[in-house]
Parts: C-alpha cells; sequence; structure tokens
C-alpha cells in the first residue's frame, strides 16, 4: 500500500513514523512535510489545503490511501474531493469537520444528541454587549472560544472577567482571529482532570477508542499562562479506567455519532474527544476532527499493531482488526520557540538534534522546523518546534528519557515546560 500523509507538523511527523512501521504500507509519501518527515517517507511539495492539488498527487503517485493530518484541509473540502474519484482517504468529509470548523455548530450538535457539555451561549458580531452581559451572570470562571478555527490558541480559560471582557472583544472586533472570531462561543469553566481520547471511526455508529492520553494546554509551568496548541502529553493515563472510556464512547461518542447520522453525516477519520472529568461526570469540551496534536506523538507510538491497517479499514469499510498496544509509557515534551504562542521567533538553527534522537526510547518529531538548503543544517519555523517523545517501561522511564534528549537540544530562546507528566509519575507509584 502506498500512502499520502498530508501536513508538515508533529502529528504528520508521528503518523508517518508509525506507518513506515507498518507490514501493509509499502511506501509512505508526505506532502509538504518537513525535515523529520523526510528521514521516514518521501516529502512532496504540495499544498494541502487545494483539493485539486492533492488529487494530483495522489494520482501521479498511485495513492491507495491518503490520510489527512491538520484540520484545515478537512474543513476546505479536501476529502470530499478525494473520495469523489475513488481514492480512499482518512479524514471525515466537510460536513463533519464542521465538528471543529464551527464550535457553536459542534455544540448544536451536542445539545440535540444529549451529550453532557458545560453551559454554553454563542455570539456574533455585533452583539457585544449581549456578550458582556452573559459574562456577568456567570459564576467567575469563564472560558471564551473562536467559533472558527485558531491553530488551537483560539481560546481564554480564565477567572478574571475582565480577561473575558477583553477576550470577547477582540475576537467580536475581529483584532484577534479574523473572522474567526467574529463568533464565539462563551462556557462556563469546568473543573476537574482532562482527558483527551482519539476514537478511529469506520462510518458507523460506534468508533475504536485508542490509548487514552493527557496533554498540558498551558505555555508556563503549574499550567499558568495563555493557551497553546498544546505543551506536552502522555499516555496511559494512570487515573482513566476502563470504565471511564466506556462511559466516554457510551454517553458522548457513540450518541455523538448518531447524531451526524441523523444528518445524514457518515463520519470516517479520528475524533478528538476532549474531555473534562468533573465530580459529575465526564462533559465534553470539544471535539476535533483529527489526531490531537502533540497527542498523536504519545499514541501512535504506543500502537503494537498496523496502523496502515486500521486507517484502511476505516477509510473503506468497517474495522474488523484488533487495535493492540504496547505496554510501555509515552512522554512527549514539546519544545517552542520564544515569544510562543503570541509571537514566536524563527529561524534559529538547532543543536543537538542528532544527540537528542539517539537517546535510548527517544523519537524526536519535527512540527516547525525547516532545513537548510544543503539539508546540513535545521532551524525553527514555527511555535512549537519540536515534540520529543520517550517510550519506556513507566511513565517515570519515559518522562526520564524525554527529558534527557530535550537537555540535548539549544536555539536561542528555547521554550519548554518542566513539568510534563509530572503528577502522573506521582499517581503511577
Amino acid at each position: 500500500m502506498r500512502v499520502l500523509v498530508l501536513g508538515g507538523g508533529g502529528r504528520e511527523h508521528a503518523l508517518a513514523w508509525g506507518l513506515e512501521r507498518s507490514d501493509s504500507v509499502d511506501e509512505v509519501f508526505v506532502g509538504p512535510g518537513n525535515p523529520g518527515t523526510a528521514n521516514v517517507a518521501t516529502n512532496v511539495a504540495l499544498d494541502a489545503v487545494d483539493p485539486e492539488a492533492v488529487l494530483e498527487v495522489a494520482r501521479d503517485r498511485a495513492i491507495d490511501l491518503v490520510v489527512i493530518g491538520p484540520e484545515a484541509p478537512l474543513v476546505a473540502g479536501v476529502a470530499d474531493v478525494l473520495r469523489s474519484e475513488g481514492i480512499a482517504t482518512f479524514g471525515p468529509n466537510a460536513d463533519g469537520a464542521r465538528l471543529e470548523g464551527s464550535k457553536a455548530w459542534m455544540k448544536e450538535v451536542l445539545a440535540s444528541a444529549g451529550v453532557p457539555t458545560a453551559m454554553h451561549a454563542t455570539f456574533g458580531a455585533g452583539e457585544e454587549d449581549r456578550a458582556l452581559a452573559y459574562l456577568e451572570g456567570m459564576a467567575g470562571f469563564y472560558v471564551v472560544k473562536t467559533d472558527g478555527l485558531a491553530a488551537g490558541k483560539g481560546v481564554v480559560v480564565t477567572e478574571s472577567i475582565d480577561e473575558a471582557r477583553d477576550a470577547v472583544r477582540s475576537y467580536l472586533s475581529g483584532d484577534a482571529f479574523g473572522d474567526a472570531g467574529r463568533t464565539l462561543v462563551i462556557e462556563e469553566g469546568l473543573t476537574g482532570p482532562e482527558l483527551s481520547l482519539l476514537v478511529l471511526c469506520d462510518g458507523s455508529l460506534e468508533g475504536v477508542a485508542l490509548a487514552p492520553a493527557q496533554d498540558f494546554k498551558r505555555i508556563g509551568t503549574g499550567d499558568t499562562g495563555p493557551n497553546t496548541g498544546g505543551m506536552g502529553a502522555y499516555s496511559p493515563v494512570p487515573f482513566v479506567s476502563d470504565e471511564i472510556i466506556e462511559s466516554v464512547m457510551t454517553g458522548s461518542v457513540a450518541l455523538t455519532l448518531a447524531e451526524l447520522r441523523r444528518r445524514d453525516i457518515e463520519y470516517r477519520g479520528v475524533l478528538y474527544a476532549g474531555i473534562m472529568l468533573t465530580p459529575q461526570g465526564p462533559k465534553m469540551l470539544e471535539y476535533n476532527v483529527r489526531f490531537g496534536d502533540p497527542e498523536c506523538e504519545v499514541v501512535v507510538p504506543r500502537i503494537a499493531s498496523d496502523l496502515g491497517v486500521h486507517l484502511y479499514e476505516a477509510a473503506t469499510s468497517r474495522m474488523t482488526t484488533k487495535v493492540e498496544f504496547s505496554t510501555d509509557a509515552a512522554v512527549t515534551v514539546v519544545v517552542a520557540a520564544e515569544g510562543y504562542p503570541a509571537s514566536p521567533r524563527i529561524g534559529d538553527r538547532i543543536e543537538g538534534l542528532a544527540e537528542a534522537d539517539a537517546v535510548e526510547g527517544v523519537t524526536v518529531f519535527h512540527a516547525g522546523t525547516r532545513s537548510s538548503d544543503n539539508a546540513e543544517a535545521v532551524f525553527t519555523a514555527g511555535g512549537r518546534v519540536l515534540a520529543v517523545t520517550g517510550c519506556g517501561a513507566s511513565i517515570k522511564v519515559a518522562r526520564s528519557r524525554a527529558y534527557q534528549a530535550v537537555g540535548c537540544l539549544n536555539w536561542p530562546g528555547i521554550t519548554f515546560r518542566p513539568d510534563i507528566a509530572a503528577n502522573a509519575v506521582v499517581e503511577e507509584v
């Protein structure tokens, strides 16, 4: 099987890495890819959001399966075009991708399906006064989200009503995220540990849950500072039992898939459920329509069965091959550029990549990097630069290996959290 992975970040590197190890896969292409994917696949110059460009590459390379990594191509309808031409595609059509493309629509789906979620309301441009009044009636823990795509950064979670007001004004005015923020969702803040559950969906009303993970959204130690696309993750999650997974699958995911079917949407791909385990039970924070990043970098390395088979079955028929996982744990630490997430500094030469990759049990996934013309050097090219994943017999071992590798890396302004999975090590013991 020849597989094309669309995208150029850490998630796509992890997918290409996993597919390259699959017995069912003969060759992997990544478009546009990055210097890291070039080590495990063939990079293809490609605009991943252009359906016709993707279709042309798929035909020219005799691709058997296209795996769509980021959300933007899904929202843009790339999967629709590929499927209409008979090309097996892992990722939902544009109708299903609205779950991530519009948070307001997602909340409507959750309400119709009866999925537990936070109290919320939606406001559009011209409704600033109503939105600010809604804040006044809340209990003092505020969540303000852009309706549209914002690369994981269009969320403000705060106990300060002044900060929440500022977010409302900057979003609705278009100053913060342009049209993506001119409609917003205000939610009550929920409390409890978070859970990331990636579910493979094959168009049926049931999904297959992958190993649970937990990620770290805020930039600073101890979950301080602004939200980011994710600063690290780990898997498995010691406090998440099989019973909790079953509760999420039956009480949230299955209901959502049934509601989508009622709307004539057949969902094929991965459904990322972001869950808050509240004292009242699991509540849905959000759905994403692609592998989470950096969750992908800890879940994929733990898959012991054939990733290519699972993705192809989900894309084309029904999943019949059992997904199996290693008993090893995985911890990934995101290493970011100075100024991330607001204004990351780019263009710095990355030192120590070879040394980091050589640490036992470690894989360095490239997220925001570029190579020099002669490919002898690698430079920072985005906010989240690398996702350093350590694997081992326990979370403690995996975490130690990941941070040992992080210690090999250097560039001006290098940034990372020192506390990824620290609490999980305590709970593991």
